[in-house]
């Protein structure tokens, strides 16, 4: 039949028929005995609203019935679902909204199918809210609001029986929960507002508790030990059934009740604190508190400075253990060379500050991940101690005397080529913290110096393995002159071959005595004093052809002869027996002085050898008042005087058939420092100058501070030294000052 003649379906009629199928779910949904629909009933009951809907006016109901979906709701809740929620309490009453809820969404589900045409136009044209958004909000009105504080407060007391350690439904609680978020229809702020914040509330008041107690009565890693487990739990709670928002908020409120609060009480415990787990190496401990103090804003700080404190002073107490070891020594034996006494205390302290480093640096790696703070503090621990010295030795000069006893031959005999390898890298790294890096330098040199000259070198590949290291830490220009003295030997080597070729193709020009040359190029070395020591003609023989030899190789190259660095094999012929003797040059022509005199007086030994007094005092002393006597003196006392008068001891003998005589080192410690002073005088003025040269015009303070800046990386340059540079350029006329302000600088190029 057509539109016309459908039969009119007038409201009443229309409702009666639906109201039953409306019934029919609520007896199911309650659980009483019906049958369920099948699609008949579905299609008659969704025809029944499609035909009212589309009748023409009067009779279209649209906006009836739309107001009837809503009153079939508020009627079923306010009859059913209130009265059955009022009379159950706490987990039951949970239990019972979960069931209703359930139900609800049941309910909201097919009543929007029978009426689904009314989504579709009707409300779509006037922009109603949707059927299903109806139905939530009835329950919103009418059910969440009269209970969702009780709801709370249930759910949090659950929490806190579970914080207890009491089983709990949890399954229930994340029903539950999902009610507040759900009935926030695609907002957060139910839960937040009704359920989240009050719950926050609850946590900080429950840790708080906790923690007034636990802070009294634990040690500090027990302590910690609670406060992760308990930040563990929280997470796993969120996990089942919390929503994952809360997690962030959750975490801070137990961080800031358990740790934030009494940060500096369980830090500073007297027993059991940050410093008592350094001490004690409590590794685990400390992964722990880094852990747990990495979480808090600003948290890592008090551990950072406390394990800087702790290393600091670690470290302080190795270098006063030094240096009363270095002062006990000097009381205890003072006939002892002066060798032994600097050797051992120093020594000892250079390798348990390496030590010291080993066992910092991996609990900055392992125990605080490699963070940066704890990098900063061991760096400025160290930088504390590193450049305090023993004894009147600067770190600088340890540090090189320490390498020295490992690279020299004997000086490391019990290391392996590894262990050789892997300690140079560390001292390097410790030179790191040294500020004077260029004093390192220059005493490195000096020993470098030796080791090469008197073949006391063990290894050439250490040698040159730890210029390597030591041009990564510091640059290309700290190493060139180190570099270029390694080379000046090798190249000194095959001299030596071609000169002992040579002296076989002209025989005749043989002095007669065994010479070995070494010659180096003059920038890289360590200044050496030429003296003009007048040397016995056989060697002067020796002299004389090697210098030939070397003008058939170059030119344009003069030689400078350094005889304070040479060494000579020659014989004494004794009354028992002939005794080959090890001396330097000086002690050699001093000897061979007694081939054509018996005695000699001092006067005429200085006078014949063109020497010092110094020079001739320490040569008469090696020689008549050590070990080995070789010559006898008159008067035969230990001190050496200018009325001395010498002869040579016929009747000398030792059990060896060669000795060597020492003669009593130098100390060049005053002259490198020195040297580096002027040196470092160049420096400041070459950068001060090429700041003024880029800048133009100045301020004092900036100028100061970029010098600073550029020089660091060798040494820390004395602000008055920086200042007296600046007065002396001023004087050469480099820079000016300005006319009206004392303290502004002008380039003059």
């Amino acid at each position: 039949m057509s539109m016309n003649e459908r039969k009119i379906i007038d409201l009443d009629q229309g409702w009666e028929f639906m109201y039953k199928g409306i019934t029919k779910l609520k007896r199911i949904l309650e659980g009483q005995p019906e049958p369920q629909f099948n699609s008949e009933d579905y299609m008659m009951l969704y025809t029944t609203i499609y035909n009212m809907c589309t009748q023409k006016p009067p009779n279209d109901y649209s906006q009836q019935l739309y107001d009837k979906y809503r009153e079939a709701f508020e009627e079923y809740i306010n009859l059913a679902v209130l009265p059955s929620l009022r009379e159950k309490h706490d987990e039951f009453m949970l239990r019972e909204l979960v069931e209703r809820w359930m139900n609800h969404k049941v309910m909201v589900r097919w009543l929007s199918r029978f009426f689904h045409y009314l989504d579709r136009y009707f409300i779509a044209r006037r922009s109603l809210p949707a059927l299903k958004d109806v139905g939530l909000t009835c329950f919103r009105d009418l059910v969440y609001q009269e209970l969702n504080v009780k709801v709370k407060d249930a759910v949090i007391f659950l929490i806190d029986q579970e914080r207890e350690g009491e089983q709990i439904d949890r399954a229930l609680l994340k029903n539950i929960l999902d009610i507040f978020v759900e009935i926030g229809m695609g907002q957060m702020e139910r839960y937040e507002n009704d359920f989240e914040t009050p719950m926050l509330l609850d946590t900080s008041d429950y840790y708080s508790r906790k923690a007034s107690i636990w802070i009294e009565e634990d040690s500090c890693p027990d302590y910690m030990l609670k406060a992760e487990e308990c930040l563990k739990r929280e997470k796993d709670r969120v996990a089942h059934y919390l929503h994952s928002s809360s997690e962030t908020k959750l975490l801070d409120k137990v961080q800031y009740e358990l740790l934030t609060v009494y940060t500096t009480q369980l830090l500073e415990k007297e027993h059991s604190g940050c410093h008592a787990l350094l001490r004690d190496d409590k590794v685990d401990d400390l992964s722990r508190m880094y852990r747990l103090f990495s979480k808090i804003p600003h948290g890592l700080e008090p551990v950072s400075n406390m394990f800087k404190q702790h290393v600091t002073a670690e470290g302080t107490a190795l270098v006063n253990q030094a240096e009363d070891a270095a002062s006990n020594k000097k009381v205890c034996f003072p006939q002892a060379e002066k060798r032994d006494v600097v050797g051992l205390p120093e020594q000892v302290f250079v390798k348990k500050v390496l030590d010291l480093h080993d066992k910092y640096l991996a609990y900055v790696n392992d125990c605080f991940l490699n963070h940066t703070l704890f990098h900063k503090a061991l760096k400025e621990a160290f930088e504390v101690f590193c450049n305090k010295g023993v004894s009147g030795s600067s770190s600088a000069e340890l540090l090189a005397t320490f390498c020295d006893n490992i690279l020299k031959k004997g000086g490391s005999d019990k290391l392996s080529d590894e262990a050789i390898e892997e300690t140079l890298e560390k001292v390097v790294k410790l030179l790191a913290y040294v500020s004077d890096k260029d004093l390192f330098a220059e005493f490195y040199r000096k020993k470098l110096a030796r080791r090469l000259l008197f073949d006391k070198s063990a290894n050439d590949d250490h040698e040159r393995s730890i210029l390597t290291k030591l041009k990564q830490q510091c640059g290309g220009q700290f190493t060139s002159k180190m570099e270029g003295m390694v080379t000046d030997l090798t190249l000194a080597r095959e001299h030596q071959t071609n000169f002992e070729e040579y002296l076989t193709i002209n025989p005749a020009t043989n002095p007669g005595i065994d010479l070995t040359v070494t010659v180096l190029t003059t920038g890289f070395w360590p200044s050496y004093k030429s003296f003009d020591l007048n040397l016995p003609a056989e060697m002067v023989k020796c002299v004389e052809v090697f210098k030939e030899f070397y003008q058939t190789k170059t030119k344009h190259r003069k030689l400078t002869w350094i005889y304070s660095l040479g060494t000579c094999n020659i014989n004494g012929k004794f009354d028992q027996k002939t005794i080959e003797l090890i001396v330097t040059t000086y002690q050699a022509s001093l000897l061979l002085l007694f081939n054509s005199s018996d005695r000699l007086s001092y006067s005429e030994i200085k006078e014949q050898l063109n020497l010092t007094d110094d020079d001739i005092i320490r040569l008469l002393h090696s020689l008549s008042c050590a070990k080995y006597k070789i010559l006898n003196k008159v008067p035969n006392t230990k001190t050496i005087s200018q009325k001395d008068v010498f002869e040579f001891n016929s009747k000398f003998t030792d059990k060896m058939r060669r000795i060597k005589i020492p003669l009593p080192p130098v100390d060049e410690k005053k002259k490198v420092i020195e040297d580096v002073d002027k040196d470092r005088r160049y420096a400041i003025d070459a950068s001060i100058v090429r700041i003024m040269k880029s800048r133009k015009v100045l301020g004092h303070q900036q100028l100061v501070m970029e010098c600073v800046d550029q020089l660091g990386r060798m040494f820390k340059p004395d602000f008055k030294a920086i200042k007296k540079r600046i007065e002396d350029l001023i004087t050469r006329d480099y820079l000016e000052r300005d006319k009206d302000n004392p303290n502004l600088y002008k380039y003059l190029a």
